[in-house]
């Protein structure tokens, strides 16, 4: 059995993460965009006075987001 060269296992190891890496970057360009949708429509719940633990209910988008949204776009 061959011992692989420390390039050829940096190789490999590039090689493992590069599928994964590329699904992550699109994954997280895919939550930018919802985000940009949910700001909006959050800051509208907030104002009819909707619970932040009823969006967070129905968005998944922790309480403490939710506040640094409402104050970012104050």
């Amino acid at each position: 059995m061959t011992q692989k060269t420390p390039a050829q296992l940096r190789a490999d190891a590039e090689a493992a993460l590069t599928g994964p890496g590329q699904r992550r970057i699109r994954l997280l360009a895919e939550l930018e965009e919802v985000e940009t949708e949910l700001r909006p429509l959050i800051r509208s719940a907030r104002e009819v006075e909707l619970p932040i633990r009823r969006i967070t209910e129905l968005t998944a988008v922790a309480p403490n987001t939710i506040r640094a949204w409402m104050r970012e776009d104050a």
